[in-house]
């Protein structure tokens, strides 16, 4: 099989989510209790290589609701969201699934350890679709788009989670 049949990524752009306090739901009927992490602010900064110009905020808090494995290994994304893009005013719905691993650095941020530092790429990812009104941004639409994320750590700011999102292309 020629190694040019399996796709490339694209740089796309970067999303800074701010995040905050984790609301405890629980579960009166599923194996693994419902977390929901508020999307609080952000941007969304395109890449040059994208053809769609994006340089946008959060419109209104978003949700991040995720669901722990019941290993205890992985935690279980769904997120939604909406991004308002600054010029044209246009309303970009982001909504994303992907898998993290806790690891001992992962889990020291998300129990607001003082210990906690900004983590590494590479055990977090996600898939993002995108849906907008905004004929020039159609190509979010059309693509498929991954990406991979880490948690930064600053401090007297919110903790952020940072994506690096890419395109999916013909290799």
């Amino acid at each position: 099989m020629a190694e040019s049949n399996f796709p490339t990524l694209q740089p796309a752009m970067t999303i800074m989510v701010e995040i905050g306090s984790p609301l405890a739901v629980g579960s009166a009927s599923q194996r693994a209790p419902l977390t929901a992490v508020p999307m609080t602010g952000g941007t969304a900064i395109s890449h040059p290589s994208l053809q769609s110009s994006i340089d946008a905020v959060f419109a209104d808090q978003g949700h991040d609701y995720i669901r722990a494995d019941p290993s205890g290994k992985h935690l279980r994304l769904n997120a939604h969201g909406v991004l308002k893009n600054k010029g044209s005013e246009s309303l970009i719905y982001i909504h994303y699934t992907g898998v993290i691993d806790i690891t001992p650095a992962v889990g020291a941020v998300l129990s607001g350890s003082p210990e906690a530092k900004t983590t590494e790429f590479g055990g977090s990812f996600i898939h993002m679709t995108f849906e907008t009104g905004d004929e020039a941004l159609k190509e979010l639409e059309t693509g498929v788009f991954v990406g991979a994320g880490r948690f930064v750590v600053e401090k007297d700011r919110p903790v952020t989670v940072e994506y690096r999102i890419s395109k999916v292309a013909q290799g």
